[in-house]
């Protein structure tokens, strides 16, 4: 009884997944190059995150509404949006309009790096399978006849991007769905999908799952191979993954945590892809190579990606919030971007915390980015000219922020205190306090952007530093001031 008991609330409780930054399931890496290239990737701090696919063209939350699940943000609205089926058929003749005449990777990638931006994940595969790079495994991509871009010298537009992206020195990195709701290896026409899983059971049909399994190894090989070099492969779609019985009466506790109202909209299902044999196929071509294998707790997850969230405090692992910058993470008309204040604060706050920012910008239907999107990297990168010696090859200083302040720390032992100016304060205040650091007897204290040296005295365990008044009035840059300590007491 109470067994039936159990099992009837799991089916109650909408499906939580294992967290984005849950320490808990954290597994270090032992691969040196790769510990080395995570290093490395912690210096970076920025990043630009790209969601693009012919959906763009309809404006729409990227591939999820044609997945058969009840949720607000992914109902469907465009084409014959009362009938399922002829739903996904008019979304998948999307490819037959698309033709993004205006892309320009080299305009991006010019901004990103004058942001301050040092590496870029751009998204060659979503959930709906329409691959953004020339695979040879499927005509679901934009090179292929029936889609009119394919006549353009700029096609194949993963290899477009990397090229733009790396002539600027950013690092290159690959968004992957391992899930692709395209391929009759996941979603069998023969059976209707139910939710998000693969549409039958692999340990029912192991033939055509192990098809399904070459399939995804054999794209990911070509992204590997022929792309030159990848810095990072970022895999989305946590549900695909070997599940055994613990685990998934491990995730059914995590559910039980959190009691809610509705339906389960997703199952549970062991969706082995054998990442451990491809993870070691792909770093025999790329070396030392980051694994994101999203929300699947193990050692292919190298660093953690909180989503569309920072997190309340520092973490002890290597992470990166990615952050929309405006309207939605595909897409959508008339996008609302953050402001360069909020931007600025956001990179400052997710930094002293010990994280990278990855920031979404997504392009639209005729291969664009929105003028708001450029505006806001404008202000981001005229902050960053000024303050970027405060944010690269930093790493988090317990207690990380005291009140306005962030602190950031450099490996040879220089530390930076950050003020985030208030809403309306457009100049520095006469003089900062800090309780939790202070200057050794002779260090250096420099407001940063103008080499001022800055007089200070002592108080209590901490230090008090005196703002001249014409940096009151008129500081070295907008929303944030970053004064530089030489070295300070163990």
């Amino acid at each position: 009884m109470i067994q039936k008991l159990f099992s009837i609330l799991v089916m109650m409780i909408p499906v939580m997944l294992f967290s984005q930054d849950d320490e808990s399931k954290y597994v270090s890496e032992t691969d040196p190059l790769v510990l080395e290239k995570l290093d490395q990737w912690q210096d970076l701090k920025f990043g630009l995150l790209m969601h693009w696919g012919a959906y763009s063209q309809w404006g729409i939350v990227e591939s999820w509404s044609i997945c058969p699940e009840d949720y607000g943000w992914c109902e469907r609205r465009k084409g014959n949006y009362q009938n399922y089926f002829q739903y996904v058929k008019d979304y998948e003749n999307l490819k037959t309009t698309f033709n993004p005449t205006g892309f320009e990777p080299e305009k991006w990638a010019r901004a990103a790096k004058d942001a301050g931006m040092r590496y870029v994940v751009f998204t060659t595969k979503h959930h709906d399978g329409f691959c953004m790079f020339d695979s040879k495994y499927t005509d679901y991509k934009i090179t292929d006849p029936g889609c009119p871009f394919s006549n353009s010298k700029k096609s194949n537009v993963t290899k477009e991007i990397f090229t733009a992206f790396r002539s600027q020195g950013l690092w290159t990195g690959a968004y992957f769905s391992k899930p692709d709701w395209h391929s009759p290896f996941y979603w069998d026409p023969y059976f209707p999908p139910m939710d998000r899983n693969v549409n039958y059971d692999p340990l029912a049909y192991p033939e055509k799952w192990e098809k399904f399994v070459e399939y995804t190894h054999n794209q990911i090989m070509e992204l590997a191979t022929d792309y030159g070099n990848v810095d990072i492969l970022w895999l989305d779609g946590g549900w695909v993954r070997k599940n055994t019985e613990q685990d998934i009466r491990d995730i059914h506790l995590d559910r039980l945590k959190d009691l809610g109202s509705g339906f389960v909209k997703t199952d549970i299902i062991n969706q082995d892809i054998r990442m451990d044999e491809l993870v070691e196929k792909v770093r025999k071509v790329q070396p030392g190579i980051i694994v994101v294998d999203r929300a699947v707790p193990g050692k292919n997850q190298n660093y953690l990606t909180p989503e569309n969230r920072v997190p309340e405090k520092a973490l002890p692992f290597p992470w990166e919030s990615c952050i929309i910058a405006g309207g939605g993470w595909s897409w959508v008309p008339d996008a609302k971007f953050m402001t360069g204040r909020a931007l600025v604060h956001m990179l400052v706050d997710i930094v002293a915390k010990g994280g990278n920012l990855l920031l979404n910008i997504a392009p639209g239907p005729d291969g664009k980015w929105d003028q708001g999107a450029y505006d806001l990297l404008k202000e981001m990168g005229a902050w960053m000219n000024t303050n970027q010696e405060a944010i690269y090859d930093t790493r988090a200083l317990a207690p990380y922020k005291e009140g306005q302040v962030c602190l950031t720390q450099k490996k040879n032992g220089a530390v930076y205190a950050i003020y985030l100016a208030a809403e309306n304060e457009k100049g520095m205040p006469s003089k900062i306090w800090l309780s939790s650091v202070q200057p050794v007897e002779g260090a250096a204290v420099m407001l940063v952007g103008v080499d001022k040296p800055l007089t200070w005295e002592k108080s209590g365990n901490g230090f008090v530093v005196n703002i001249p008044e014409q940096f009151q009035k008129v500081p070295p840059c907008k929303y944030a001031w970053a004064i530089k300590i030489s070295e300070v007491k163990k």
